[in-house]
């Protein structure tokens, strides 16, 4: 969403809709509307939505909107001498945005505000064995997705859930595929590509394969995550700190 970038939805920040003035979604509505934010608009406003001064989309304040379809309308038209240009998204697209930044307000999280992020990055690099699947600068493996900017792109409540629930949103770029070769083999690892002739993944020793489809007998791409859950492995405190860690990884400098 090119529109909708530096002080972009900042100015439709401010007022609380009123409950009577908010549309329901349904959550496929709402995760949609998430990859189009963390897509589009995390990179001024951050995941969290308080990335512009004066801003928050978590609270669910808009200054120039008294409904969601005022929402849709600014989002659509943007803001004559402002930043806030037209979008050129569809409208359905649009609303699965606005959809996305009502339940912001709802999903609130306060899980960070007691950890420690340096505490996090040691359970990280060591109990937690994370850099066994996930890179974060050029520390790791590649088997599950980078981490080096993961602050940047989730907020504190997708990155406790992720430690929690891993399979509870497995996302399209980090789905596992398992492939049946014609000879009996079996390999399973991170889907990355295909073509006509190929199919890409990393597997789980960060070996980068590229296989042949003509001596394939069947691929499928998994729902389920393989990471392990982390609730009962990490105590409140570590899982408060660890997540702390992730929320401060912002990419390189």
């Amino acid at each position: 969403m090119r529109a909708i970038t530096g002080a972009v939805l900042g100015a439709i920040l401010g007022v609380s809709l009123s409950a009577a003035a908010q549309q329901k979604y349904i959550p496929a509505e709402i995760e949609a509307g998430g990859r189009l934010y963390t897509a589009n608009c995390t990179g001024c406003h951050g995941p969290e939505g308080d990335g512009v001064g004066g801003i928050n989309f978590s609270q669910g304040k808009f200054r120039r909107a008294a409904s969601d379809d005022d929402l849709l309308r600014i989002i659509s038209r943007g803001i004559p001498g402002t930043p806030m240009a037209p979008s050129g998204m569809s409208e359905s697209q649009i609303g699965q945005i606005v959809g996305y930044l009502r339940s912001m307000t709802a999903a609130g999280d306060t899980t960070s505000a007691n950890g420690d992020a340096a505490r996090g990055r040691s359970i990280v690099e060591g109990k937690g064995q994370c850099l066994s699947c996930h890179t974060i600068g050029v520390n790791g493996l590649h088997a599950g997705p980078a981490l080096t900017d993961i602050g940047a792109q989730r907020r504190v409540v997708d990155l406790l859930r992720s430690l929690t629930d891993p399979g509870a949103e497995v996302r399209a770029e980090n789905r596992t595929v398992r492939v049946v070769m014609k000879d009996g083999r079996t390999l399973s690892g991170r889907f990355l590509n295909q073509d006509t002739f190929t199919l890409q993944m990393i597997d789980a020793t960060d070996k980068l394969m590229s296989i042949d489809k003509s001596q394939i007998r069947e691929s499928t791409l998994l729902t389920t995550s393989p990471m392990p859950s982390f609730k009962d492995k990490l105590s409140p405190q570590e899982l408060a700190d660890v997540v702390s860690y992730l929320a401060s990884l912002k990419g390189r400098s």
